[in-house]
């Protein structure tokens, strides 16, 4: 059992990577997503690179499941069970808007108020329960969620994350007779101050669990009859894995799956390769997601909104998604504006040139008119050819006829919207946030991020890019890359002048006392295991606070506690980094400990994915017209993975693998590094 599996379902294709261990070799596939149920897409992946299941170690899978459930509103019917006076909690919301300068805004939130039920119950601020809760009322709630037919339900108590007991009470009475495992409470899932933040979080976990749930129970069944006796890893938001069995308990910790992987395989080929600060772009059919690598660590961010109103606060790596992918539709508006996106063909029915039913273009589409893909070679392996006089038609119909331009221009249109908005996403990461991309490299992967990589690098002044091996398939080989995580958090709220650091270390020993068990049940093999602590601070008054990372030690397992006094220099650090200047006398308080209890697993050596032999003249498959700008331009087309070690090629060429498509625009090189990953750059002037 020596194959590690990685596989990505995306909106268009499922990625596999496979990976085996004893001789260093890699495989990869790419074949269409099934909808509704992603599943099959998954299993057929892998039945195309490997037959005898029982080979496998360990699977590992990055889901969008829970994120398109989510995007979608396709959860469970579900219900809640909430302290007197709270039922709105998650309707009120912050007085949010979903237009910041709008007079109005709906919002439906995943709970309907006739299913947000209320009891009698209360624990103050302090911990301190004051009403105990009455768990007739409590089993009267749940016969009336049942019978309006709630295949989940949520209890939501005020202040459970000061003390539990009322909800921990709740949720035993109710799993007697709740007919199924999709029970969870507030403090369970997020033991953190802020009644929406929580109570959303919870309500959403218990919205996707039931669909995750059922989605995950359905292929570890097809694995393990199929001879998998190995283990069934998930991938979280924050970029480590965690096993099924906790996937299934929290569903929520699974939104943006499949991205963070991306990101954590493209840090870990940024690094080796020499580089530290990376700005990836995963293109897929959907969208464009993008994120930013500082000083060789991904950017994590400890809360964010799937839609608006749909906030989960969970460690999850910061991914700016637009909808700009391969399959996104080009439309033109009632003003006269051409737009791209949100809307995608997906994998079914496809850009129009796939010729499966779809006769609007998408961005695939224009990038095959301006001769930019091979018709005759298109990625996935399960058509023949496209249909370039289809995808002309379609964009003839939609966009060159209503702005007055010709096919080839209203493709280059297309295209320079795209760009744009794709470089927006990276402004967005990099330059709103005090970086300057200049000072990074670009990695676009996915199935079309290596087709746009000189127009980000022209458009936003990004001095080179970095194109993995297998671009197409860089989230599924992200899955084989991740290591194994476990988040925890919990509120303090006391003032530094008040807080006993025996306290704070009784909490963070249980924390790695929790997380240490959960590496240990699983089968994966650590070359060490890290805990990283954070505590949440912030001046008194101020209600936003900054993370204040603390060094701590492990002697035996067992947590040394830090000094009030490490905790304020590394809070005055952190707060001047932050904003430049502290406020003297201001005291200090502590909002949350967070503690991370991470299992370091092997990294594979990025050179068995090197090219070996070789030449520049058999990798050449002569030429074919592209259209750049104004021109077409008689372009050199290249097998990219027989190119060798060293090889040099100038623009403009196309480089051609099965998983995706190359761009060297003119006025840019590329090179074959040691890791044969191809480094595009300007040309010397």
């Amino acid at each position: 059992m020596s194959r590690m599996i990685g596989v990505d379902v995306g909106g268009t294709f499922t990625d596999v990577f496979v990976l085996d261990e004893a001789t260093g070799r890699a495989e990869v596939a790419k074949v269409p997503t099934t909808r509704p149920d992603q599943s099959g897409g998954f299993l057929d992946g892998i039945a195309r690179q490997v037959a005898d299941l029982s080979t496998i170690g360990v699977v590992v899978h990055g889901t969008t499941a829970g994120t398109n459930a989510l995007l979608e509103r396709k959860g469970a019917r579900v219900g809640v069970i909430t302290t007197e006076g709270l039922r709105d909690v998650l309707e009120m919301r912050r007085r949010d808007r979903p237009r910041t300068w709008g007079l109005r805004g709906d919002f439906e939130p995943v709970v309907p108020r006739d299913r947000r039920l209320e009891v009698p119950e209360r624990t103050l601020a302090d911990g301190t329960i004051r009403t105990p809760v009455d768990l007739d009322a409590v089993r009267a709630a749940a016969a009336d969620l049942l019978e309006s037919g709630c295949a989940a339900v949520a209890v939501l108590f005020a202040n459970a994350y000061a003390n539990p007991e009322n909800e921990a009470r709740a949720l035993a009475a109710l799993r007697e007779i709740w007919p199924n495992p999709h029970v969870g409470g507030s403090a369970e899932i997020l033991p953190e101050i802020r009644e929406f933040e929580r109570f959303s979080t919870a309500a959403l976990n218990a919205y996707l669990q039931p669909e995750v749930s059922g989605y995950l129970g359905r292929l570890d069944a097809a694995l393990r009859s199929g001879g998998f006796g190995g283990e069934f890893l998930i991938v979280q938001s924050n970029g480590g894995v965690m096993s099924t069995d906790t996937a299934r308990r929290l569903p929520v910790r699974t939104a943006l799956s499949g991205p963070a992987a991306g990101v954590i395989a493209a840090g870990h080929i940024a690094r080796t390769a020499g580089f530290d600060n990376v700005i990836t772009g995963d293109m897929g059919g959907t969208s464009f997601d993008v994120a930013l690598i500082a000083g060789g660590q991904s950017m994590l961010s400890a809360q964010t909104s799937v839609d608006f109103g749909m906030v989960v606060r969970t460690p999850m790596i910061e991914i700016t998604t637009i909808g700009a992918g391969g399959g996104s539709i080009a439309w033109v508006d009632r003003g006269g504006l051409l737009r791209i996106g949100p809307e995608s063909a997906g994998s079914s029915p496809g850009p129009a040139a796939y010729g499966q039913g779809n006769t609007r273009p998408t961005v695939t589409d224009a990038n095959v008119v301006l001769g930019r893909i091979d018709p005759d070679s298109p990625i996935g392996g399960t058509l023949d050819r496209l249909d370039v006089k289809a995808a002309g038609k379609a964009i003839d119909d939609h966009v060159g006829r209503a702005l007055g331009l010709s096919t080839v221009e209203a493709a280059e249109a297309i295209l320079r919207v795209a760009n744009s908005r794709m470089a927006g996403a990276i402004r967005l990461v990099s330059i709103e946030r005090g970086f300057d991309p200049k000072r990074f490299a670009f990695m676009p992967f996915g199935g079309g991020g290596a087709l746009h990589a000189g127009a980000m690098l022209r458009e936003v002044g990004i001095g080179r890019a970095i194109v993995p091996r297998y671009p197409g398939v860089t989230s599924a080989m992200g899955c084989v890359i991740a290591d194994m995580r476990q988040d925890f958090v919990q509120t303090v709220n006391a003032p530094t002048s008040a807080l006993d650091p025996a306290d704070l270390r009784a909490v963070l020993q249980r924390h790695v006392d929790d997380g240490m068990a959960l590496l240990d049940a699983a089968t994966s093999r650590f070359e060490r295991r890290d805990v990283v602590v954070e505590l949440d601070m912030a001046y008194i008054g101020q209600t936003h606070t900054v993370a204040v990372p603390l060094a701590v030690t492990l002697d035996a397992g067992r947590v040394a506690a830090p000094t009030l006094a490490q905790i304020e220099t590394a809070f005055d650090a952190a707060y001047d980094a932050a904003y430049g200047r502290l406020l003297p006398g201001g005291a200090r308080r502590v909002m949350n400990l967070r503690t991370a209890v991470i299992g370091r697993r092997p990294k594979f050596d990025l050179t068995a994915l090197a090219p070996t032999g070789g030449s520049i003249e058999a990798a050449r498959g002569g030429t074919r017209p592209v259209h750049f700008g104004d021109a077409w331009h008689e372009t050199a087309i290249y097998d990219r993975l027989a190119l060798p070690v060293g090889a040099e090629i100038a623009g403009p060429a196309i480089l051609v693998q099965p998983d995706t498509t190359i761009l060297i625009e003119p006025g840019l090189s590329g090179r074959i590094d040691r890791f044969g990953n191809t480094i595009i750059e300007p040309d010397e002037a």
